[in-house]
């Protein structure tokens, strides 16, 4: 299964468990819609506020990402869901947009399990 465009801005690693993705997105910039297919984890290297809409524009949600804030996610029947101290229980469409709404350009390094 293909990771779609908007997972993560340059793929650096692959192997048959693991996809590894640095993921950068400036201020005011917003990923395409794209679909998280496999659950993942990430590390913010620079954290900023993401503002995440679904497929169709509709706001979702305010997703705060402190600096060196680590995340886990399970993605399962569209969902994805928040399984990390931080954030837990939120829930977002696995199909959705993200837009950096904060003043400092965003980065995380991703992970995803095969």
């Amino acid at each position: 299964m293909a990771s779609e465009p908007g997972v993560g801005s340059r793929k650096l690693f692959e192997n048959d468990k693991i996809i590894v993705w640095d993921f950068v997105l400036p201020v005011g910039a917003e990923t395409p819609v794209h679909t998280h297919v496999r659950s993942y984890m990430w590390f913010a290297v620079q954290g900023a506020p993401l503002q995440i809409y679904d497929e169709h524009g509709n706001d979702v949600g305010l997703f705060p990402v402190p600096t060196n804030g680590i995340f886990e996610l399970k993605v399962q029947d569209g969902t994805i869901e928040v399984m990390s101290e931080i954030g837990k229980g939120v829930k977002v469409p696995a199909k959705h947009k993200a837009k950096n709404v904060g003043t400092e350009d965003y980065r995380e390094i991703l992970v995803e399990w095969k």
